[in-house]
Protein backbone atom coordinates (compact mmCIF):
# COMPACT_ATOMS: atom_id res chain seq x y z
CA UNK A 1 0.00 0.00 0.00
CA UNK A 2 1.72 3.23 -1.05
CA UNK A 3 1.92 6.12 1.39
CA UNK A 4 -0.45 8.26 -0.35
CA UNK A 5 -2.82 5.75 -0.09
CA UNK A 6 -2.63 5.11 3.66
CA UNK A 7 -3.06 8.63 3.97
CA UNK A 8 -6.23 8.92 2.45
CA UNK A 9 -7.79 5.99 4.02
CA UNK A 10 -6.92 6.76 7.50
CA UNK A 11 -8.41 10.77 6.44
CA UNK A 12 -11.84 9.94 8.95
CA UNK A 13 -13.20 12.61 10.88
CA UNK A 14 -15.46 11.78 13.56
CA UNK A 15 -18.92 12.89 13.36
CA UNK A 16 -22.39 13.18 14.50
CA UNK A 17 -25.16 13.08 12.69
CA UNK A 18 -28.51 13.80 13.15
CA UNK A 19 -29.64 10.56 12.29
CA UNK A 20 -28.40 7.26 10.91
CA UNK A 21 -30.17 6.52 7.42
CA UNK A 22 -27.01 5.44 5.77
CA UNK A 23 -28.70 3.95 2.72
CA UNK A 24 -31.71 2.07 3.53
CA UNK A 25 -34.63 0.64 1.30
CA UNK A 26 -38.23 2.83 1.71
CA UNK A 27 -41.42 0.88 2.58
CA UNK A 28 -44.88 1.42 2.36
CA UNK A 29 -46.72 -0.07 4.83
CA UNK A 30 -50.64 -0.70 5.14
CA UNK A 31 -51.77 -1.13 7.77
CA UNK A 32 -56.16 -1.07 10.10
CA UNK A 33 -57.21 1.92 11.91
CA UNK A 34 -59.29 1.62 14.55
CA UNK A 35 -62.45 2.55 11.95
CA UNK A 36 -61.66 -0.15 9.80
CA UNK A 37 -60.31 2.39 7.80
CA UNK A 38 -56.61 1.98 5.83
CA UNK A 39 -53.65 3.63 7.10
CA UNK A 40 -50.67 4.22 4.42
CA UNK A 41 -47.55 5.24 5.72
CA UNK A 42 -43.32 5.25 4.42
CA UNK A 43 -41.22 3.98 6.70
CA UNK A 44 -37.39 3.23 5.88
CA UNK A 45 -36.06 1.36 9.42
CA UNK A 46 -35.96 -2.37 7.96
CA UNK A 47 -34.24 -5.09 6.30
CA UNK A 48 -35.22 -9.07 5.95
CA UNK A 49 -33.42 -11.70 7.09
CA UNK A 50 -35.33 -15.15 5.25
CA UNK A 51 -38.82 -14.84 5.60
CA UNK A 52 -38.82 -12.16 8.15
CA UNK A 53 -39.10 -8.84 8.09
CA UNK A 54 -38.03 -6.35 10.82
CA UNK A 55 -39.18 -2.92 11.17
CA UNK A 56 -38.38 -0.02 13.80
CA UNK A 57 -41.02 2.68 13.61
CA UNK A 58 -41.92 5.31 15.55
CA UNK A 59 -44.29 4.46 19.26
CA UNK A 60 -46.17 7.68 18.64
CA UNK A 61 -47.04 6.73 14.91
CA UNK A 62 -50.42 5.65 13.75
CA UNK A 63 -48.73 2.46 12.40
CA UNK A 64 -47.78 1.53 15.41
CA UNK A 65 -50.80 1.47 17.07
CA UNK A 66 -52.54 -0.10 14.29
CA UNK A 67 -49.49 -2.94 14.35
CA UNK A 68 -50.10 -3.65 18.03
CA UNK A 69 -54.00 -3.83 17.84
CA UNK A 70 -54.37 -5.31 14.15
CA UNK A 71 -51.13 -7.37 13.72
CA UNK A 72 -51.27 -7.87 9.68
CA UNK A 73 -49.69 -5.23 7.04
CA UNK A 74 -48.39 -5.26 3.90
CA UNK A 75 -44.79 -3.45 3.14
CA UNK A 76 -44.86 -2.05 -0.62
CA UNK A 77 -41.31 -1.80 -1.86
CA UNK A 78 -41.27 1.43 -4.22
CA UNK A 79 -39.06 1.97 -7.10
CA UNK A 80 -36.82 5.45 -7.19
CA UNK A 81 -39.81 6.58 -9.41
CA UNK A 82 -42.14 7.06 -6.65
CA UNK A 83 -39.93 9.09 -5.00
CA UNK A 84 -42.23 12.10 -4.94
CA UNK A 85 -45.14 10.31 -3.50
CA UNK A 86 -43.39 8.23 -1.05
CA UNK A 87 -41.76 12.14 0.44
CA UNK A 88 -45.43 13.53 0.06
CA UNK A 89 -46.88 10.47 2.50
CA UNK A 90 -44.44 11.27 4.65
CA UNK A 91 -45.87 14.71 5.28
CA UNK A 92 -49.50 13.14 6.03
CA UNK A 93 -50.41 11.85 9.21
CA UNK A 94 -53.31 9.15 10.41
CA UNK A 95 -53.85 11.01 13.39
CA UNK A 96 -56.30 13.52 14.39
CA UNK A 97 -55.72 15.81 16.03
CA UNK A 98 -51.84 16.24 14.67
CA UNK A 99 -49.44 15.31 17.09
CA UNK A 100 -47.33 17.66 18.27
CA UNK A 101 -44.44 16.71 17.67
CA UNK A 102 -45.30 16.31 13.83
CA UNK A 103 -47.08 19.66 13.98
CA UNK A 104 -44.29 21.64 12.26
CA UNK A 105 -44.24 19.26 9.11
CA UNK A 106 -47.60 16.91 8.77
CA UNK A 107 -51.16 17.41 8.53
CA UNK A 108 -54.14 15.21 9.06
CA UNK A 109 -55.41 13.45 5.86
CA UNK A 110 -57.63 10.21 6.26
CA UNK A 111 -57.66 9.68 2.24
CA UNK A 112 -53.67 9.11 1.96
CA UNK A 113 -53.91 6.75 -1.01
CA UNK A 114 -55.95 9.12 -3.11
CA UNK A 115 -53.35 12.23 -1.54
CA UNK A 116 -50.44 10.65 -2.59
CA UNK A 117 -52.01 9.62 -6.11
CA UNK A 118 -51.40 5.44 -5.40
CA UNK A 119 -54.19 2.51 -5.71
CA UNK A 120 -55.13 -0.05 -3.62
CA UNK A 121 -54.89 -3.58 -4.51
CA UNK A 122 -56.62 -6.57 -3.32
CA UNK A 123 -53.88 -9.06 -1.18
CA UNK A 124 -54.35 -12.54 -0.85
CA UNK A 125 -54.10 -13.18 2.80
CA UNK A 126 -54.20 -10.38 4.78
CA UNK A 127 -56.68 -8.03 4.98
CA UNK A 128 -55.49 -4.83 4.10
CA UNK A 129 -54.29 -4.16 0.60
CA UNK A 130 -50.90 -3.55 -1.89
CA UNK A 131 -50.26 -0.94 -3.45
CA UNK A 132 -50.48 -1.31 -7.07
CA UNK A 133 -47.68 0.44 -8.23
CA UNK A 134 -44.98 -0.70 -6.50
CA UNK A 135 -43.48 -3.59 -8.23
CA UNK A 136 -42.72 -5.52 -5.32
CA UNK A 137 -44.84 -6.18 -2.24
CA UNK A 138 -44.68 -8.89 0.51
CA UNK A 139 -47.96 -9.27 2.56
CA UNK A 140 -47.41 -10.55 6.73
CA UNK A 141 -48.00 -10.57 9.95
CA UNK A 142 -46.93 -9.60 13.17
CA UNK A 143 -44.55 -12.32 15.02
CA UNK A 144 -43.41 -10.24 17.85
CA UNK A 145 -43.58 -6.41 18.60
CA UNK A 146 -40.97 -5.16 21.11
CA UNK A 147 -42.06 -1.46 22.45
CA UNK A 148 -39.08 0.80 23.41
CA UNK A 149 -40.51 3.37 25.89
CA UNK A 150 -37.47 4.95 26.86
CA UNK A 151 -36.34 5.39 22.88
CA UNK A 152 -39.69 5.68 21.71
CA UNK A 153 -39.29 3.31 18.98
CA UNK A 154 -41.86 -0.05 18.29
CA UNK A 155 -39.88 -2.69 16.71
CA UNK A 156 -42.00 -5.28 14.74
CA UNK A 157 -40.57 -8.94 13.33
CA UNK A 158 -42.94 -10.25 11.03
CA UNK A 159 -43.59 -13.24 9.22
CA UNK A 160 -43.96 -13.11 5.21
CA UNK A 161 -47.08 -15.03 4.27
CA UNK A 162 -47.03 -13.80 0.40
CA UNK A 163 -44.77 -11.60 -2.07
CA UNK A 164 -45.97 -10.33 -5.08
CA UNK A 165 -43.84 -9.20 -7.72
CA UNK A 166 -44.40 -7.78 -11.20
CA UNK A 167 -43.33 -10.13 -14.09
CA UNK A 168 -41.16 -7.33 -15.56
CA UNK A 169 -38.82 -7.95 -12.44
CA UNK A 170 -39.01 -11.78 -12.25
CA UNK A 171 -36.81 -13.95 -14.30
CA UNK A 172 -38.58 -15.89 -16.89
CA UNK A 173 -39.03 -19.28 -15.46
CA UNK A 174 -37.92 -19.07 -12.24
CA UNK A 175 -38.93 -17.92 -8.31
CA UNK A 176 -35.98 -15.28 -8.44
CA UNK A 177 -36.36 -11.45 -8.40
CA UNK A 178 -34.29 -9.91 -11.10
CA UNK A 179 -31.36 -7.82 -9.51
CA UNK A 180 -31.02 -5.59 -13.09
CA UNK A 181 -34.32 -4.98 -13.58
CA UNK A 182 -35.36 -4.31 -10.09
CA UNK A 183 -34.07 -1.12 -8.40
CA UNK A 184 -35.39 0.03 -4.60
CA UNK A 185 -35.81 3.22 -3.55
CA UNK A 186 -33.29 3.72 -1.13
CA UNK A 187 -33.61 6.61 1.80
CA UNK A 188 -29.44 8.10 2.34
CA UNK A 189 -29.53 10.48 4.56
CA UNK A 190 -32.62 12.04 4.04
CA UNK A 191 -32.15 12.29 -0.26
CA UNK A 192 -33.41 9.43 -2.23
CA UNK A 193 -31.43 7.33 -4.62
CA UNK A 194 -32.05 4.41 -6.47
CA UNK A 195 -29.42 1.36 -6.92
CA UNK A 196 -25.75 2.55 -8.97
CA UNK A 197 -24.74 0.44 -11.90
CA UNK A 198 -24.03 -3.24 -10.63
CA UNK A 199 -20.41 -4.18 -9.85
CA UNK A 200 -20.41 -7.57 -9.28
CA UNK A 201 -22.14 -10.59 -7.53
CA UNK A 202 -21.84 -12.88 -4.75
CA UNK A 203 -20.45 -16.34 -5.18
CA UNK A 204 -23.52 -17.19 -3.17
CA UNK A 205 -26.17 -16.00 -5.37
CA UNK A 206 -28.28 -18.76 -6.94
CA UNK A 207 -29.70 -16.30 -9.28
CA UNK A 208 -29.23 -16.78 -13.42
CA UNK A 209 -26.71 -14.70 -14.62
CA UNK A 210 -28.10 -14.85 -18.21
CA UNK A 211 -31.54 -12.91 -18.54
CA UNK A 212 -32.79 -12.13 -22.04
CA UNK A 213 -32.37 -8.87 -22.81
CA UNK A 214 -30.85 -7.48 -19.66
CA UNK A 215 -27.62 -5.04 -20.47
CA UNK A 216 -24.13 -6.86 -18.92
CA UNK A 217 -23.19 -6.04 -14.96
CA UNK A 218 -20.68 -2.90 -15.05
CA UNK A 219 -17.04 -3.19 -13.85
CA UNK A 220 -16.42 0.56 -13.94
CA UNK A 221 -17.07 1.35 -10.62
CA UNK A 222 -19.88 3.08 -8.58
CA UNK A 223 -22.33 5.26 -10.16
CA UNK A 224 -24.20 8.00 -8.77
CA UNK A 225 -28.10 8.46 -8.41
CA UNK A 226 -29.75 11.40 -10.34
CA UNK A 227 -29.45 14.29 -7.40
CA UNK A 228 -33.09 13.67 -5.88
CA UNK A 229 -33.97 16.84 -4.09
Amino acid sequence: MSGSYRRRVNSHVSIRPSILYFGTPVLLLTTRNPDGTVNLAPMSSGWALGQTLVLGMSLASRTAENLQRHPEFVASAPGPELWRETDLLGGLTGRDPVPEHKRSHARFEPEKFAAAGLHPQPSDVVSVPRVAECRLQFEARVARAVPDTAQGFLTIEAEVVAVHAHPDIVIPGTQHVDPRRWSPLIYNFRHYHGLAPQVGESARTATPTATPGASAPTRRGIGLAPDPL
